[in-house]
């Protein structure tokens, strides 16, 4: 049995769950979520947990049954406590400055890479070299950090770009002739 599947999903007071068929609504202070789940996959509501069945031991039910639970675990915590990514900017002249919603960065190229964040997920700089990616939606704040970073990945000479806060990047010694 999968180990991620079995365990049931705690729901927390002040969430509401509304499941109908395969669709997974979930309510909580910070917004709403909703989920189509496999048609394969069950799920049950006790109390104030949710508990997940699979059919059978394939390999394809196992994945899904994990899958699904991940997912909605994730979307219970979003709307409860919600999720952040850092990234900072590390180059000399590299910055970035807030423009509203959206955020501009200066990353070395020739022009300022403006940056408008999809509806759910805001994007914010604290200082002029810290990126702050918040909403209710894991995969979709991943997403934005994601990027944002892919604008000008840290690079291994001198380490400049932008990185996810503590992100080690392994740095190579300059060639020697």
């Amino acid at each position: 049995m999968s180990r991620v599947g079995k365990s049931p999903v705690k729901v927390p007071a002040g969430v509401k769950i509304n499941i109908s068929g395969q669709t997974v609504n979930i309510e909580g202070p910070k917004g709403k979520l909703a989920f189509t789940m496999n048609e394969r996959i069950g799920i049950e509501k006790e109390a104030d947990t949710l508990v997940l069945k699979r059919p059978s031991d394939a390999k394809t039910d196992r994945a899904l049954h994990g899958t699904s639970r991940a997912i909605i675990n994730n979307m219970v915590t979003g709307v409860t406590k919600g999720f952040t990514k850092e990234l900072e900017i590390r180059g000399v002249g590299y910055r970035g400055e807030q423009k509203g919603k959206s955020v501009s960065l200066l990353l070395g190229y020739s022009h300022p890479i403006v940056f408008d964040p999809p509806a759910g997920v805001s994007v914010k700089m604290d200082g002029n070299v810290k990126v702050v990616v918040e909403g209710i939606d894991r995969q979709a704040v991943g997403q934005v950090a994601a990027t944002i970073r892919g604008f000008k990945p840290p690079e291994p000479y001198k380490g400049k770009g932008v990185r996810y806060l503590n992100e080690v990047v392994v740095q190579k010694e300059v060639k020697k002739s």
